[in-house]
């Protein structure tokens, strides 16, 4: 299956194309594992450009794999946490071409494609930073289930405990966070493989925003002269 993989969740402007080698195992066809081979990824780190930055991303990720995008079977989009602009950027994106084309959009929480892209075998803490001093984050038992989270924290409210923190640099304790720091069209596929295989009804692009936008709707303005009669 190929798969277009978008990200924008972070400061990292992401798209990649990406194929999903479907293996059915004959004596339980209930169970299947997929192979992904990324044929082509653009990533661009700037936290004030991913509308500006993600469809040329995408346009070229497709070239360079020589696939039209009307080849795609399939979305995968991550859906945050993250802040508002950027998330709006890459969902909107993955829910206008799945429309066009007609193909279903698989939504990935951002913090289980990092996850993904570490693997299995030790219990993880993802972080990625939330600014204000915060960070988002979500906690994988060794098995890479998600046993905590997301959630948004300062860091010192987190228990890290044995788990290896992965994530963006300097968001929990001074050189701890690891590599990889951003999503990517490898982890984004992994975390929604089972689904894509599967061929399950995708839930709904819903953005993890985990707090309220920093706008705010006007409030009445106040008058500054009064007419008398």
């Amino acid at each position: 299956m190929l798969l277009l993989a978008l990200d924008t969740s972070t400061p990292a402007v992401t798209a990649g194309v990406v194929l999903l080698d479907v293996l059915l195992d004959e004596s339980a066809l209930d169970e299947t594992s997929g192979a992904v081979d990324v044929l082509a990824e653009r990533v661009t780190i700037n936290p004030r450009a991913h509308g500006e930055l993600l469809t040329p991303h995408l346009t070229a990720a497709a070239s360079t794999a020589e696939v039209a995008l009307s080849d795609l079977d399939a979305v995968v989009c991550g859906i945050g946490p993250g802040p508002f602009t950027g998330l709006r950027a890459g969902m909107v994106t993955a829910a206008s071409l799945a429309h066009a084309l007609d193909i279903p959009a698989y939504p990935v929480c951002s913090l289980d494609a990092i996850a993904a892209e570490v693997g299995a075998g030790t219990p993880l803490l993802v972080a990625t930073d939330a600014r204000r001093h915060e960070v988002y984050w979500a906690r994988y038992a060794a098995d890479g289930t998600r046993e905590a989270g997301p959630a948004v924290d300062p860091p010192a409210d987190i228990d890290v405990g044995d788990a290896r923190v992965v994530g963006q640099a300097g968001v929990m304790v001074s050189d701890m966070a690891r590599e990889p720091s951003y999503p990517t069209a490898n982890g984004l596929v992994l975390a929604a493989a089972r689904a894509v295989i599967a061929r399950q009804e995708p839930a709904p692009l819903t953005p993890l925003y985990l707090r309220r936008p920093d706008a705010a709707e006007p409030r009445e303005r106040k008058r500054v002269t009064e007419v008398r009669p």
